[in-house]
C-alpha cells in the first residue's frame, strides 16, 4: 500500500514538473541561458559546477526547477494588472500615449459605420457582389467588437473586444455587466461556469505569453537575437489573445442573452415582457444591487 501510494504521489509530481517545463516560464529561463551561452559561452558555468559531487548537482538542477515553478506561480499574480494594461486603462503618466490610439479607434469606427451604410442600400436591392458582401459581413463582424458609444472607445482593439460585452447588456437590457456579473455567476449553470471558465483561461495564458514574451527583452543584454524573438512571440500571443477575448466576450453576452430571468428570480423581481420596459427596469435592478435602492 505504501509502494502504490509512493508511484501515485511520484506519478503526479512528474505531471506537474512535465506541465511547469512546457510552460513560458520555462522557455524565458532557457532562452536566457541560451543568451548567455552565446555571450560568455557554456564552459564557466560547467567549469562552476565540476567540483561538486553528482547529488550535489541534482540538488542544484532541482532548485533550478523550483525557481522556474516559482516564478511562474508569481507571473500569474500579474495577469490581471497586465490585461488591464492590454486594454487600455494607464496609469496617468501614460494615459497621453492613448490621445492617438483613441483618435485612430474613432476614425475606424465611423470608417465601419460609413462602409456599411454603403454596403447595406445594396444588400437591400439585390446589387451587392460576392466581394462587398464578404465586406458587408467583415466590417459588421469588427464593429460589433466595439462599443455602441463612441466615448466607450478604448485605446487598444483588445480592450474594445472586452468593453463592448460589458456595455452591451446595459444597452439592452438595461444590467451593468460589471455590477450584475458577479451575482448572476452564482447562478450559472455548472456547464455554463464552465465553458466561461475554459474562455477566460484561455485568455490568461495569452496574456500571460504576452508578459513573458515582453520579459524576454531583458536577455539582449547578451544576445540580439531575444529581441526579435521576444517581438514575434509578444505579437503571435497577442493575436491570440484577440481570438480568446472575441469568444469570452461572445460568452458573456450569451449568458446575459440567456441567463438574466436567473438574476430577477432569485431578487424576486419581475421579468418585463417589454423590451422598452425591461431596460428601464434593468436599470433599476442595477442600482439596487450597488446602492440598495431604487432610483425613481
Amino acid at each position: 500500500m505504501p509502494a502504490k501510494l509512493l508511484e501515485g504521489v511520484s506519478g503526479k509530481l512528474a505531471e506537474q514538473w512535465v506541465a511547469t517545463l512546457l510552460t513560458p516560464a520555462f522557455v524565458f529561463w532557457a532562452g536566457g541561458l541560451l543568451a548567455y551561452g552565446d555571450r560568455h559561452g557554456f564552459t564557466p558555468i560547467l567549469q562552476w559546477l565540476k567540483p561538486y559531487s553528482e547529488p550535489i548537482q541534482l540538488g542544484i538542477v532541482a532548485i533550478a526547477l523550483c525557481t522556474i515553478a516559482a516564478s511562474a506561480f508569481v507571473a500569474q499574480r500579474f495577469d490581471n494588472l497586465v490585461l488591464r494594461g492590454l486594454e487600455g486603462y494607464w496609469y496617468p503618466g501614460l494615459r497621453r500615449l492613448s490621445i492617438p490610439l483613441l483618435y485612430w479607434q474613432k476614425r475606424r469606427r465611423r470608417r465601419l459605420l460609413t462602409t456599411l451604410k454603403r454596403l447595406n442600400s445594396k444588400l437591400h436591392n439585390n446589387s451587392a457582389t460576392a466581394f462587398e458582401r464578404a465586406e458587408f459581413l467583415t466590417c459588421d463582424r469588427a464593429l460589433h467588437q466595439l462599443p455602441e458609444q463612441e466615448q466607450d472607445l478604448l485605446p487598444t482593439r483588445l480592450g474594445n473586444i472586452l468593453r463592448a460585452a460589458e456595455r452591451r447588456p446595459y444597452h439592452r437590457y438595461g444590467l451593468d455587466a460589471i455590477i450584475c456579473w458577479p451575482r448572476l455567476w452564482l447562478l450559472l449553470p455548472e456547464a455554463v461556469k464552465k465553458d466561461l471558465q475554459a474562455a477566460q483561461t484561455e485568455l490568461n495564458n495569452a496574456v500571460r505569453l504576452i508578459f513573458w514574451s515582453l520579459l524576454f527583452l531583458v536577455w539582449s543584454i547578451w544576445a540580439w537575437w531575444a529581441i526579435p524573438l521576444a517581438l514575434m512571440a509578444a505579437a503571435f500571443a497577442y493575436g491570440w489573445a484577440l481570438d480568446a477575448a472575441a469568444v469570452y466576450a461572445t460568452l458573456i453576452e450569451a449568458t446575459f442573452d440567456l441567463h438574466r430571468p436567473l438574476l430577477y428570480n432569485a431578487l424576486g423581481w419581475t421579468l418585463p415582457p417589454d423590451p422598452a420596459e425591461e431596460r428601464r427596469v434593468g436599470r433599476q435592478l442595477t442600482d439596487y444591487l450597488w446602492r440598495g435602492s431604487v432610483s425613481s
